[in-house]
């Protein structure tokens, strides 16, 4: 799959839907891309890494088969494996755990000067922390079918997404009357000089 450079604004429905659909959030400096290992220029190393410690995490019982390296400059300064098991942790994946280890080893939150190895395709909550990080890149190997195959909901989530909020699985529901309150805070941050934008 071709990589495709993304609008400047997108909805979540369009975020979640497909790689070729995932968008860069609001922000005209940023864009993002992702991409198999059948394109492109990835590097064979880092996506063995990832896929060892997918097997690693596996064999050890500490969460499912997902491993995911941070790149930068042709380094490797991250490592994440799937822990949700282990940690008692649902938000454990690799992609999150490998991005909160790299900001922590950069002392940042944004990457825009890194890019991710998954050894599968990004659920959609882990696509959106790359978002968030501002990944440069992901490149993964397996796909959300081959987790399915295996036993994990990520192509099930996808779909989700494009369901209406109060039709999903878990019901996202709208009330009203807090918007106002919940808004104003909103923008009280936008008008602070001091906050710190991410």
């Amino acid at each position: 799959m071709q990589y495709n450079q993304c609008p400047v604004k997108t909805n979540t429905a369009n975020l979640l839907r497909s790689p070729a659909d995932a968008c860069g959030r609001l922000s005209p400096r940023y864009s993002f891309r992702m991409e198999n290992t059948t394109a492109g220029k990835a590097d064979a190393r880092f996506m063995a890494e990832a896929v060892a410690l997918a097997r690693n995490a596996a064999e050890r019982g500490e969460g499912g088969p997902f491993g995911a390296v941070v790149v930068r400059g042709g380094e490797i300064v991250a490592r994440g494996w799937n822990r949700v098991t282990g940690t008692n942790d649902p938000t454990a994946h690799a992609e999150v755990t490998a991005i909160r280890e790299a900001c922590r080893v950069l002392g940042r939150f944004h990457l825009e000067d890194c890019e991710l190895y998954s050894s599968c395709e990004p659920c959609p909550m882990c696509l959106a922390a790359a978002h968030w990080a501002r990944l440069k890149a992901v490149w993964y190997a397996a796909t959300r079918e081959d987790a399915a195959s295996a036993g994990f909901d990520d192509a099930a989530m996808y779909a989700e997404a494009e369901r209406p909020p109060e039709r999903r699985t878990v019901p996202c529901r709208h009330l009203p009357e807090d918007a106002e309150s919940a808004a104003a805070a909103m923008r009280g941050w936008a008008a602070d000089p001091r906050k710190k934008p991410y």
